[in-house]
């Protein structure tokens, strides 16, 4: 595997990547972070269900979909210190995982698009395949760090509501889904890294061009000093034999 073409492990860490953001913005605008279920004794009554979400609560009736109390302003009012953790965390995470790849997609179109023999006026300013995609799966493991940290502890959190109320509350279906987001960005800067390995072979750190000249340079270029030195004293004790005429 070399860092001058488009492998599979690279289309799939896109694709990967792509689908983990697509998960993050599903978890931040559902509205399914915390149930908290309200009993009711009396038969002609029916228990209502709180969902509690990073943006938007509502209050639905068992067996209703529609919702009885839909509260658009709850973002600005939130008084539960997870959730509002969350509506920083979860923008920034996915804020860091579109530059990942942003730069996942710079690196395979270079390498896909640019010709193996660059300017040599422009070699210096080239992109650099391996270091997008080096510096991609770095974003990449802080996104799912940014996603994963306040994720787990709504779980730990909500047991903490249990304790100190009542054990009425239960976290829903966004949780999952944000922390398989996070399992799917660590998987996609894994990918990334091994390929990255894969290129180490390359002569140049990761911070310049594939090419740091052109490839005709080095069939012209100076051999060694200790190895010119050798030839020069190999062909002056050559004796030179020239026949009369």
């Amino acid at each position: 595997m070399g860092c001058r073409d488009v492998h599979a492990a690279t289309v799939l860490a896109f694709l990967s990547g792509t689908a983990s953001v697509a998960g993050l913005l599903a978890a931040v605008l559902l509205p399914n972070w915390r149930q908290m279920r309200l009993y009711t004794f009396n038969k002609n009554e029916r228990n209502v269900t709180i969902y509690t979400g990073l943006w938007i609560k509502c209050a639905r009736f068992d067996g209703s979909r529609d919702c009885v109390i839909y509260d658009p302003q709850w973002y600005t009012a939130v008084d539960q210190l997870d959730l509002r953790v969350l509506q920083f965390a979860l923008p920034l995470s996915m804020l860091t995982a579109v530059s990942a790849l942003s730069l996942c997609l710079i690196g395979m179109c270079n390498t896909a698009f640019v010709s193996s023999v660059p300017n040599i006026k422009l070699a210096k300013c080239l992109v650099n395949s391996a270091g997008c995609h080096l510096v991609a799966g770095l974003l990449f493991l802080l996104a799912c760090a940014i996603c994963l940290t306040p994720s787990i502890w709504v779980i730990f959190y909500n047991n903490y509501l249990n304790r100190k109320y009542e054990p009425v509350f239960s976290f829903d279906i966004s949780v999952f889904i944000a922390i398989a987001s996070a399992g799917g960005l660590f998987f996609t800067s894994v990918l990334l890294f091994l390929w990255y390995c894969a290129c180490k072979s390359l002569p140049s750190p990761f911070w310049q061009p594939l090419y740091s000249h052109a490839p005709s340079m080095h069939s012209y270029a100076s051999q060694p000093y200790s190895a010119r030195s050798r030839l020069s004293a190999i062909e002056i004790d050559i004796p030179v034999v020239t026949h009369a005429s």
